[in-house]
């Protein structure tokens, strides 16, 4: 049924008629990759329809042959739509904070975003390929290089709104120095004297949330899309 979808594709997008009739072929592709997904049955009038179908005509545009498969890449689109809408449903009043056993499948059941917590395993949890999990394997690995373990960064990470900007501030200067990130990697020890003569935060700061600071350069100077989205 697929095996000429990527042709299709190509040539759908040459004509704003072609595109037209094109999603409207696959409409049931796109509502199955929806349902899968939230694991709920979407129907047109709802938010996820709309984003999994602008996903698609997305796909569309951005496909090429060395993609591989245009059904998986299609997937794998709405899918990244779909995680970053549920990001954003998150935010009630406030933004909400993800702790990192929740993409463990864990939820706090006594949590104030309990509800969330839950979404976000079940979105997570749908299938064996799935984008967030896939970049949490590749992550831990880096970090086992650290003696750190993603599920440390609970509770490591900055609370108050002074010291978050004081660890965003040491990420940006490390992020920002190629040289100092290699020798970060090589030695795989954290550059605190370096970053306290350089930069206007504390030496303290940078002992209690070094671990912290590693993952979120880590995160952002590797290819970890999903996971930059939520440390943001």
């Amino acid at each position: 049924m697929f095996s000429n979808m990527g042709e299709e594709a190509l040539k759908a997008v040459q004509t704003e008629e072609g595109r037209s009739a094109f999603i409207t072929k696959n409409e049931k592709f796109i509502i199955a990759c929806a349902n899968r997904f939230t694991r709920r049955f979407i129907t047109k009038s709802d938010d996820e329809w709309s984003i999994a179908l602008i996903a698609f005509s997305n796909a569309m545009d951005s496909y090429d042959a060395e993609k591989g498969n245009f059904q998986s890449y299609a997937r794998l689109l709405i899918e990244r739509r779909l995680t970053d809408y549920i990001r954003t449903q998150a935010r009630f009043s406030g933004e909400q904070s993800t702790e990192p056993y929740v993409f463990e499948g864990n939820v706090d059941e006594d949590a104030d975003n309990s509800a969330y917590q839950l979404h976000i395993v079940r979105a997570t949890s749908t299938s064996d390929e799935n984008p967030i999990r896939d970049e949490i394997v590749a992550l831990n690995e880096i970090l086992a290089g650290y003696s750190i373990s993603f599920m440390e960064l609970t509770s490591c990470s900055p609370k108050a709104s002074k010291t978050k900007d004081a660890c965003f501030q040491a990420v940006s200067y490390i992020k920002a120095n190629p040289v100092l990130v290699q020798k970060m990697r090589e030695t795989k020890l954290f550059p605190i004297k370096f970053i306290t003569e350089n930069t206007k935060v504390p030496r303290k700061i940078l002992e209690r949330h070094r671990k912290y600071i590693i993952t979120a350069v880590e995160i952002l100077c590797n290819d970890f899309p999903l996971l930059q989205e939520y440390i943001k």
